[in-house]
């Protein structure tokens, strides 16, 4: 290969230099951000023989070259004026191409990923203690709730009520210590700050708003300035505030204050520092701009009708991801008093258009966790509880959270027009018709119908899509992953006559045996399609549960990634075999891998391949799922799964059979 040729003849085909925002490299890819896409000569980099394959993905236009030859082509871009930069600045670079509401939603989604397993289990919790509580829902109790009539099931129903309202009650120290870290912060200060702000001598932050208007909150004399003792049960947007000031104090003091002063002044200072500046001015502001937000909504609503109903119904979401709708309550019993409230409905149709979407991507999703994840959250959010939804889907994904926005609009709008009112608290979904006013109950269903439609039809037919795109750049990563790793039968052909280690070579070389302590799934079973479809060949995986790798046969390295994350070896029998340390784990760049072998190493069965800190990478949101495929599929008639699916290994157990299609000549003598 002609290395600058062929770096000559990429730049052209992108666009040249000045449609080039910057460049790096992986193991067997050129990534770039581009300035337009558009400019891209597709034909030309697919006609040239010296390159693998193209796909885009994560807002980097990527060129597969193949490992050996993409750090010297890379090597030759410089010179022809492309700006050259690390993998981490070339994802930050691509990031900033994003709008800034488009990057501030994923920060929310870094620090809530982690957080999905607890919001799921709330949220269907408390959905669930609303189908116990809600008045009116069964009629054949007499317009009492399930609970009323069957008072045995009194104290079952207090326990759900309970353990639904912990994880959100005290939801600022888990998003305290998830912020804390995404900022670059001591994730336990996060913690021991969202813990002050939920403190039980503080007033209960879902009383504030009352206690405030009611002249009952209670205040601290601090050297004569009036601090009030507000809690923050609840709430998102105070300690994602507090948790970036922390984070960049305690950074700021970590430069300063070193060895032992540093040890024990950096958390004192920051925790002193940061809660009071959150006492003082964070809570009375957010506080004041809730009960701001409220009265500014109920202007618009009466003044713009319609109009005010699609805007409040379009932003309704985004407010519930900041928790500033914890201000609404007083609002909603004032206008109830009144004659009936239309925050109420509106909220229903904003959290049943959070549901559809949310269905939709558990509909066509081939990732089994999200799809997992989707299918539970959206119930919960028909039934009145979007967090799970949002945080866990929606706002992971994106357009699923702006496709139910569109449709809250239309929903908002419909509320307006049929004046549909809400004449108690409740349950904002499908159950909440039980506190709307007797004579709107049919449009409120109506209304609600046409809004969940819209939402399900927009976000499937674009999911649909989306699947559809997936799978060709999964087809084209799989190609160049192949190219990398030898997969493709001339290579396995170029090896054939090549000398292999000196091991043993008896009946054993063709089976593999399990390369960690876990889980056994099928390879159907992973979320990643690329695996999943058997595009890089037949195999298993495991769902590890400890940190070491170890080789599942008499092997030779032919692959190791320096951020430990993948191994290909090529065993006795001569099967190249790839192990995969769970899914998009590249991106973590080696942290929390530690490799113990390098290309070329003679590795025996059982022998330990890497180490690894598996709570650290599932704490990250990393899926850490193993597939193990055998890449040389044409030598070879087929695998077999030789440990039942759904059961535990451990290493050297029998994992797969191999059926070769003819034996090695040595096997064959023997």
């Amino acid at each position: 290969m002609e290395h600058a040729a062929v770096a000559e003849r990429v730049v052209d085909a992108v666009g040249g230099p000045s449609n080039i925002q910057a460049a790096a490299h992986c193991a067997t890819r050129l990534r770039f951000v581009l300035q337009d896409s558009d400019e891209v000569d597709q034909a030309a980099l697919d006609a040239d023989p010296d390159l693998k394959g193209t796909f885009e993905g994560g807002g980097m236009f990527q060129v597969i070259v193949g490992p050996g030859d993409v750090d010297r082509v890379f090597a030759h871009l410089a010179p022809l004026g492309v700006k050259e930069v690390s993998k981490d600045e070339l994802k930050q670079v691509a990031d900033q191409r994003s709008s800034w509401f488009v990057r501030f939603l994923k920060v929310f989604a870094d620090i809530f990923v982690p957080l999905i397993p607890v919001l799921v289990g709330g949220g269907m919790l408390m959905a669930l203690n609303n189908v116990l509580t809600a008045e009116g829902l069964m009629p054949w109790y007499g317009g009492q709730s399930f609970i009323e009539a069957n008072p045995a099931w009194e104290g079952l129903a207090g326990i759900i009520n309970m353990l639904a309202a912990a994880p959100f009650a005290f939801l600022p120290i888990l998003v305290g210590f998830s912020a804390a870290k995404r900022f670059g912060g001591n994730p336990y200060l996060g913690a021991a700050m969202g813990m002050a702000m939920v403190m039980p001598q503080l007033v209960n932050g879902y009383d504030v708003a009352q206690a405030l208007a009611e002249n009952r909150m209670t205040y601290w004399d601090v050297f004569g300035l009036q601090v009030q003792q507000s809690g923050y049960q609840g709430t998102v947007l105070p300690i994602l505030v507090v948790a970036f000031i922390l984070a960049n104090l305690e950074k700021g003091l970590n430069r300063v204050l070193k060895g032992t002063i540093g040890f024990i002044f950096t958390p004192t200072l920051s925790l002193l520092i940061t809660g009071f500046i959150t006492f003082v001015a964070i809570g009375p502001f957010l506080f004041t701009a809730g009960d701001a937000l409220g009265r500014g909504i109920e202007w618009l609503y009466t003044v713009a009708g319609p109009l005010g109903g699609m805007v409040f119904a379009f932003f309704y979401s985004p407010i519930v991801i900041t928790g500033l709708h914890q201000s609404f309550p007083p609002i909603e019993l004032q206008l109830i008093a009144a004659g009936g409230s239309f925050i109420f409905p509106i909220a229903s149709m904003a959290n049943a258009a959070q549901g559809a979407a949310c269905l939709a991507v558990y509909l066509t999703t081939r990732e089994k966790k999200l799809k997992g994840v989707a299918g539970a959250s959206s119930f919960s959010a028909f039934l009145g509880i979007t967090e799970p939804a949002i945080f866990g889907v929606n706002l992971r994904l994106r357009y699923p959270l702006f496709i139910g926005m569109g449709a809250a609009a239309v929903g908002g709008a419909l509320v307006a027009l049929m004046n549909i009112r809400a004449v108690a608290l409740g349950a904002a979904g499908y159950l909440g018709f039980v506190s709307i006013r007797a004579t709107d109950i049919g449009r409120f269903f109506i209304a609600l119908l046409i809004t969940t439609a819209i939402s399900f039809a927009v976000t499937y037919a674009v999911a649909r899509r989306k699947v559809g795109a997936a799978q060709r750049n999964a087809a084209a990563a799989a190609e160049g992953a192949a190219v990398a790793l030898g997969a493709e039968g001339d290579d396995a052909e170029r090896h054939e006559g090549e000398a292999g280690p000196v091991l043993a070579d008896d009946a054993e070389d063709w089976r593999l045996t399990a390369p960690l302590d876990g889980r056994v799934l099928a390879l159907s079973e992973v979320s990643d399609p690329t695996f999943a479809q058997q595009m890089l060949g037949p195999g298993a995986a495991l769902d590890p549960s400890d940190g070491v790798l170890y080789a599942p046969a008499d092997a030779v390295v032919t692959v190791a990634f320096p951020t430990g994350h993948a191994y290909g070896l090529r065993t006795a029998g001569g099967l190249d075999v790839l192990i995969h340390l769970g899914f998009d784990t590249v991106a973590l760049d080696g942290e929390h891998f530690t490799p113990l072998v390098r290309k070329g190493d003679v590795v025996r069965r059982g022998d330990v391949l890497a180490r690894f800190d598996a709570a650290a990478i599932r704490a990250a949101g990393y899926d850490l799922t193993t597939p193990m495929v055998v890449t040389s599929a044409k030598r070879i008639e087929g695998t077999q799964l030789t440990a039942d699916t759904g059961s535990t290994v451990a290493h050297g157990e029998a994992f797969l059979s191999i059926t070769p299609k003819e034996k090695p000549a040595a096997a064959a003598q023997s």
